[in-house]
């Protein structure tokens, strides 16, 4: 620890490899946990309807090994190295070609970057852990909302009370702060869902986007709320009208909001407390 604590290069450089690893397995959750989500609510439809719930091979986090969903290639430990393993194959298939996702290793290096920018800012202390668990929830849950538009419970809830957890001594804010920020993170977004299904009679976004920026709050505090939603909504709105006129996106189509919540989240975790003094400032 006193070799860590002297040479910030060092636990950087290792915090980096271990977030290579970490993006690794977050890939998985990504692909994996919607689809466990799926399976569960099939599973208690047909109980609720008095149906046999037929039996089906493990799908979990761990079981079974990933495999070339064409093919049926078991992926071996070579072939599962992060980011190099993607760059030595070419991103294709080694048995059948098929193109592997560039999304994956890509995945991989942005865990693995902010990992390493939590280590250089934190270093050796609990702010480096808390940040850590907090980078690697959101890019999770990013990455879903992008595919499903759906923000897990299982990671939304865990999150919010581990955020509160770190903060009873006060490791990113106070612990009043830490609740207030829960409270104001998801009754202004549920407040926001309500006015405009009154207004339209439509639903403008989900349950999990209050959760999610709960969440946040727990972790950063009340403080960092303004600027998180600013950035999510100033950036979700560039996006989506960048659709709507380049690729003419459906309007009628739902554009999931959990990613710059997730965005703004990062920037505030980082830079929070700097831009809220400038934004303040201007007053």
């Amino acid at each position: 620890m006193d070799l860590l604590q002297s040479e910030p290069a060092l636990l950087t450089g290792l915090v980096f490899l271990f977030g290579l690893l970490v993006g690794s397995f977050l890939n998985v959750v990504i692909h994996r946990l919607p689809r466990m989500m799926e399976a569960d609510w099939h599973a208690q439809c047909a109980e609720l309807r008095g149906e046999a719930t037929p039996d089906a091979p493990r799908y979990n986090l761990w079981l079974p090994r990933s495999a070339c969903p064409k093919c049926g290639h078991l992926i071996t430990a070579l072939e599962n190295i992060p980011l190099v393993s993607w760059l030595w194959l070419r991103g294709r298939c080694s048995a059948c070609g098929t193109p592997i996702s560039a999304r994956y290793p890509l995945v991989e290096l942005l865990t693995a970057l902010l990992s390493a920018a939590v280590a250089w800012k934190w270093g050796v202390s609990m702010q480096t852990l808390g940040a850590l668990a907090l980078v690697w929830a959101l890019i999770a849950l990013a990455f879903i909302d992008l595919d499903t538009t759906l923000l897990p419970d299982s990671l939304t809830l865990p999150l919010l009370w581990l955020g509160l957890l770190f903060n009873l001594d006060a490791t990113f804010t106070s612990l009043p702060d830490a609740v207030i920020g829960a409270m104001a993170g998801y009754l202004v977004l549920w407040s926001v869902y309500w006015l405009f299904k009154l207004a339209t009679g439509k639903e403008g976004m989900g349950f999990g986007d209050f959760k999610l920026l709960a969440a946040i709050g727990a972790w950063l505090g009340w403080q960092v709320l303004p600027v998180t939603l600013l950035l999510s909504s100033a950036v979700g709105a560039l996006v989506g009208i960048g659709m709507i006129v380049l690729v003419k996106h459906d309007r009628r189509v739902p554009i999931p909001f959990g990613p710059y919540l997730a965005g703004g989240g990062l920037v505030a975790l980082f830079f929070g407390a700097d831009l809220t003094q400038a934004y303040l400032a201007q007053f």
